[in-house]
């Protein structure tokens, strides 16, 4: 049986196939992989910063060139990092730069948009993302939720479910219509924002134990780099649905 499932695209237990590790070759710890997910971390606030500086400081025309480029290069180097594996030592760091120079300008066009009715937007689904991350990593550790085969199950099926409503949505968008309920500030529409927030959240787990079990059963050092960027998708995942609920709140003031 795989001992290593996720339901983040970039961790699953097909990640681990045809892995072994050489006869004293090194191997990864929880500690090395969350120290290089801090570094990535770190690296995403400080390229946030500069597109939230050309926004504020240049305007949205001046910052839309680094936001489409940003997220194509992101895209590309992300599928890059999920079929080669070895590779995540060397381009890790370079998705967080491009995430985080993505993720400033769309922070700056929300701050932005929502000054007025929503002062403060993007501090606080910061700060709610970090409080959610925190408070996973707790009920993990405490034992409180743990990644049993039926909550594995659930928690993948469930994300699968959203990654092709939102494939769906965006075909829909290509011919000119609009997914029902998907943006809407109503109640359907929040409460689906709130699902899909959730949903986001209790992957969280699912990183957490395959870090965990990668370090148990000796994967190899890339794999710290690697379960890093993996745990980085999920965090910018959680950030953007938490800034999306928090907009459509917003929006009904």
């Amino acid at each position: 049986m795989p001992l290593f499932k996720g339901g983040n695209p970039a961790i699953n237990e097909k990640v681990f196939n045809n892995i072994s590790v050489a006869s004293g070759e090194e191997v990864m710890t929880i500690n090395g992989a969350m120290k290089k997910f801090g570094l990535m971390l770190v690296m995403v606030l400080g390229a946030a910063s500069f597109t939230w500086g050309i926004y504020f400081q240049q305007g949205k025309e001046a910052v839309i060139p680094w936001a489409i480029g940003a997220a194509i290069g992101g895209f590309v180097v992300a599928i890059i990092i999920i079929f080669k594996k070895t590779w995540a030592p060397y381009l890790a760091l370079a998705y967080a730069l491009l995430q985080g120079l993505f993720l400033g300008a769309i922070s700056a066009v929300f701050e932005d948009a929502f000054h007025i009715r929503y002062p403060g937007i993007i501090m606080q689904a910061v700060l709610l993302t970090f409080g959610v991350g925190i408070g996973m990593f707790a009920l993990y550790y405490l034992r409180i939720l743990q990644a049993t085969a039926t909550f594995k199950k659930v928690v993948i099926g469930a994300t699968m479910g959203i990654a092709l409503f939102y494939l769906a949505a965006m075909v829909m968008n290509m011919f000119g219509a609009q997914m029902p309920y998907l943006h809407s500030n109503g109640a359907i529409g929040i409460g689906i924002s709130v699902f899909i927030v959730a949903i986001a959240a209790l992957n969280l787990i699912l990183d957490f134990d395959l870090i965990e079990q990668g370090a148990v059963n000796g994967a190899p050092k890339y794999f710290e780099w690697y379960c890093a960027f993996g745990l980085m998708v999920t965090i910018i995942w959680l950030y953007l649905e938490i800034l999306k609920l928090l907009s459509k709140l917003a929006s009904r003031k």
